[in-house]
């Protein structure tokens, strides 16, 4: 018998114990299941060995001389998203929804291994389920524009670690990312632009309803996110009518002369990265018939629940005038039929929609009055997001020489990522704490690789974090790092070019 977290798993299964043996992978080792995780299977199979699985949705198929299966079924009295797998002479995955089977071919894929006989599962009992509903990732596409096909990577590479939700930074200062028919200049004039002068882009409706199609096909759920009332210059290269003039603060213009960035100008696109100096024109009712047309709009392309309205940074904008708009923001958002996610400042304003959950992008140690901010969430009948910016934030540098990244927040090696709690940071019940979330700004990101090196492998932590019971045998940091090393020939077999970092043992095979 071999120690349970010995196993190359991450995240840490909730019960798992790890048998003496291998069950040999060939071309005749069959797939039985109509569930769509068998075709992923094969095909992820297929990607990493070389081997492409047989495949029968006859359940009957188990008992007609094939000498191993896998054998793919729902069992509605397992938990949502949970799965039971066994590894013996055959394979039995049983999951207590779609997404439990999802989950449980990613935990097998991860036993998949090549040694001196060639490919095979390593045996193995797992009995798991998450630990937090809410297990999140984002991408910023507007600092740095992501296409398409480049999102669905993405997808691909968070979903694989169990992630299940992806919030889509879809507007910012530097450029407007999504078709809005009612008002067609955001994407005319808008998306041409991101950071530092590189090329923009946006997402027609049909590309954004692929991405959410693909995304619920790996049980993800896409949250779309307007930043709103600050950081909207771009909606002002567009619509000048919607926006005040910048206002300047003493950090963005220091800030910008150290990186040698322009500073804002209005009508003009933005190409630097400070924050700040833009906000919506709060008191014209014409702002609030962009909002809802804007806000109707994503909800009809939106099947998930939520839409993101933004709320941070607004330096430019009056207390009172922001505490206005978010409360009128959010209860548009309510009157479309879906529930506003903020920033965890939107929590200064007292009358925020009832049921509006807050996300947290404060410290481990809160400053200010951000934890009093994120508690008012709870206290109106919300719940809270963990996105705490000295652990999860994917942007930051891992090592101060790092070519990508910031480190405004932390310098945030794996093991930092790793070790954090989500329910010890503020002072709320834990039931009020739905899950966490790690963002990616893209800043410093110009391409997908970039991207993929400062989320690859901190997002393994994250997704420990979210997923396994804080205490479970096995839930610490030598054995995270040693089941994280394992995962490189996975990765490699992916395509995903994960940064090599020197804490972690990377495993050849």
């Amino acid at each position: 018998m071999v120690l349970p977290h010995s196993m190359p798993l991450v995240p840490l299964p909730a019960s798992s114990i790890a048998v003496d043996g291998r069950l040999p992978v060939s071309d005749g080792l069959r797939v039985i299941g109509d569930s769509p995780a068998a075709a992923q299977l094969i095909d992820a199979v297929a990607r990493r060995s070389g081997i492409r699985l047989s495949h029968s949705t006859d359940s009957d198929g188990a008992g007609d001389g094939v000498a191993s299966t896998i054998v793919l079924r729902i069992d509605p009295t397992t938990a949502p998203e949970g799965y039971g797998l066994t590894v013996g002479d055959s394979v039995e995955i049983v999951g207590g929804d779609e997404a439990g089977l999802f989950y449980g071919m990613q935990t097998l894929l991860q036993l998949l291994r090549e040694d001196d006989e060639g490919w095979a599962f390593l045996r193995a009992e797992i009995t798991d389920a998450p630990r937090f509903a809410r297990r999140g990732v984002m991408l910023d596409v507007t600092r740095h524009f992501f296409d398409v096909d480049e999102v669905k990577k993405f997808i691909d590479s968070t979903s694989a670690l169990k992630f299940n939700h992806l919030h889509l930074h879809l507007s910012d200062d530097q450029g407007w990312r999504i078709q809005i028919d009612s008002w067609p200049k955001l994407t005319e004039l808008a998306s041409s632009t991101a950071s530092l002068g590189d090329p923009g882009g946006f997402y027609t409706k049909d590309d954004y309803r692929e991405i959410v199609a693909y995304a619920a096909e790996r049980h993800m759920v896409v949250i779309p996110e307007i930043d709103l009332p600050g950081h909207t210059h771009a909606i002002g290269v567009a619509y000048p009518e919607l926006v005040e003039d910048p206002v300047m603060n003493d950090s963005l213009i220091a800030e910008s002369a150290r990186l040698g960035q322009p500073l804002p100008v209005a009508g003009e696109p933005y190409l630097g990265w400070g924050v700040g100096h833009s906000s919506v024109r709060i008191h014209e009712e014409r702002t609030y018939e962009f909002v809802r047309d804007v806000v109707r709009e994503l909800a009809e392309m939106t099947p998930g629940p939520y839409i993101h309205i933004g709320g941070d940074e607004s330096l430019g904008t009056p207390q009172a005038d922001f505490d206005l708009f978010v409360e009128r923001a959010t209860a548009i958002v309510f009157e479309e039929g879906k529930i506003p996610v903020a920033w965890h400042e939107v929590g200064a304003a007292k009358d925020i929609a009832e049921g509006t959950i807050g996300q947290y992008w404060g410290k481990t140690t809160p400053e200010g009055s951000h934890a009093e901010e994120a508690a008012h969430f709870v206290e109106r009948g919300g719940a809270l997001i963990m996105s705490t910016a000295d652990v999860a934030y994917l942007d930051m540098k891992y090592t101060e020489d790092f070519p990508l990244g910031l480190t405004w927040a932390a310098i945030i090696d794996v093991r930092r990522a790793y070790e954090w709690e989500p329910t010890a940071v503020l002072d709320v019940p834990e039931s009020a704490i739905l899950g966490i979330e790690a963002p990616l700004w893209s800043e410093t990101t110009r391409t997908l690789s970039e991207v993929e090196q400062l989320v690859f492998p901190r997002a393994a932590a994250q997704a420990e974090v979210a997923w396994s019971p804080h205490d479970a045998d096995g839930r610490d940091w030598e054995s995270f790092r040693e089941r994280l090393g394992a995962l490189a020939p996975l990765w490699k077999a992916e395509g995903v070019d994960f940064h090599p970092a020197d804490e972690i043992p990377w495993s050849e095979r």
